[in-house]
């Protein structure tokens, strides 16, 4: 069976550790709303987008220096038919360095072109990771609106 899971790859000339502590300090490169903590396995946290929005996340796993996963525990995406579409998905940041420069790979397992928020959730994806996540790497400065809160 074909793995449709949304997929995308950066890499930047920083260490896996730094690009894993910088990853975990989501506010700075993903423009949300972010309460609770994100730095070790088992941390719980939620990001807020808005609205009635939010999605409660678990750090299910953490390898330093190599992985970093995200599940997503409960959400509300009132803009969408199926407001829980990201429950129970993961986000997956895969990491490889060699010679100074770390390969990123980030998966969204379960978002695929079949569910309702793929049109709006691939592009959003790919700014996240290529333009803002990229950006903070490499900068120090993600590239996004500030919440509003």
């Amino acid at each position: 069976m074909e793995n449709n899971d949304f997929d995308i790859s950066i890499s930047a000339k920083i260490s896996a550790g730094e690009a894993i502590k910088k990853i975990n300090n989501v506010p700075a490169w993903w423009g949300v709303t972010f309460s609770g903590s994100s730095e070790k396995q088992d941390d719980k946290f939620i990001i807020k987008m808005g609205g009635e929005s939010f999605f409660n996340f678990t750090v299910a796993e953490l390898i330093p220096g190599k992985k970093v996963v995200w599940l997503v525990t409960d959400c509300n995406m009132p803009w969408y038919a199926d407001k829980k579409e990201w429950a129970n998905t993961r986000l997956i940041f895969d990491l490889t360095e060699n010679n100074g420069v770390t390969d990123l790979n980030f998966k969204h397992e379960g978002l695929t072109p079949e569910v309702e928020c793929y049109k709006d959730c691939a592009p959003g994806w790919t700014h996240w990771i290529k333009t803002s996540l990229l950006s903070y790497f490499t900068t120090g400065k993600g590239v996004f609106r500030e919440p509003s809160i």
